[in-house]
């Protein structure tokens, strides 16, 4: 059983895709997540002008649900088209999206986490935090991070001429 971080990105079909090539006719959960609203307002601070009853929390809460529903279903049906025995799969997140990879691949009993990686670096990356990065360094099982062809593309663009640069 592989766990297949999903969240429609161009990065994230290319896990599929690379996932499928590497363990043809594998089982997979294709896992999205979703943030409660509560989440969001805390990470952003954005909360402190609403008044009560400005928002409802669960009509929100329930179209993020929705959409984290139909994004797994997506996936899912990228990774079955590609190959794989595909379930999806869409939770919450309580504290971070890495977690709830994590927590959702221990009970999943994943053989190996796939992840896909946007390829940001710098202060991009230290902004808006790296799934990837913490699912790597946290998971207890094999994690394979996998970069989209534009990533690569870009990547590429920008290395050094020789080894010896680097």
């Amino acid at each position: 059983m592989l766990l297949i971080a999903y969240d429609g990105s161009a990065d994230a079909r290319s896990a599929i895709e690379h996932a499928a090539s590497l363990w043809p006719g594998e089982s997979a959960t294709v896992l999205t997540v979703w943030t409660p609203f509560v989440e969001v307002m805390a990470h952003s601070g954005a909360g402190l002008g609403f008044s009560p009853g400005m928002v409802d929390y669960d009509e929100v809460d329930a179209a993020s649900k929705e959409n984290a529903e139909q994004r797994a279903n997506e996936g899912a049906e990228l990774a079955r088209t590609a190959g794989l025995d595909a379930q999806p799969r869409a939770v919450s997140q309580q504290t971070t999206t890495a977690a709830a990879i994590l927590s959702e691949a221990a009970a999943v009993d994943a053989r190996a986490i796939v992840v896909g990686s946007r390829g940001l670096t710098g202060i991009k990356s230290f902004l808006l935090g790296s799934v990837s990065h913490a699912v790597l360094h946290h998971a207890d099982r094999p994690v394979v991070v996998i970069t989209s062809d534009d990533v690569v593309r870009a990547r590429e663009a920008h290395q050094p001429d020789s080894a010896a640069e680097v």
